[in-house]
């Protein structure tokens, strides 16, 4: 479930991709992700620049964290997804914003899929359930 670049797909804003995706990553610890990784892939990846994969503890959670992406983005960028897979379930959602893909997961998913290794020679940063996205060194401007 990783989408390809093609020359249909553009972003709506001229918002940076570090913006939306501190907003995201804010998004996301409203909600309560958990293990939350950023995964700045521009350079391993022609697929996006930034990845954040959280895991949820249930579908019900996943779906409060995916509304949870979709809002602020859409509030305060005027971001919307180019694309979106994975809600009829929710064990793992794929929010594709062109250069930022968010994917929710449920434990066991994330760990049989194991992006994390998939995209290993990225830099990486975790985001502590204590801090804020302005706190995350890959997505400082």
């Amino acid at each position: 479930m990783v989408p390809a670049r093609t020359d249909d797909k553009k972003r709506l804003t001229s918002a940076s991709t570090k913006q939306i995706a501190r907003l995201a990553v804010d998004a996301i610890l409203e909600k309560k992700g958990k293990d939350i990784l950023v995964l700045d892939v521009a350079g391993v990846s022609g697929v996006a620049d930034v990845f954040i994969l959280v895991t949820g503890d249930s579908e019900l959670q996943n779906r409060a964290i995916v509304e949870s992406v979709r809002i602020k983005l859409k509030q305060e960028a005027g971001e919307r997804p180019w694309h979106v897979e994975g809600t009829d379930h929710h064990h793992w959602v794929l929010m594709d914003y062109v250069d930022l893909v968010v994917h929710v997961f449920l434990a066991e998913k994330r760990e049989f899929y194991e992006l994390e290794r998939l995209w290993g020679d990225a830099p990486r940063e975790e985001v502590d359930d204590l801090l804020q996205a302005a706190d995350v060194a890959l997505l400082a401007d």
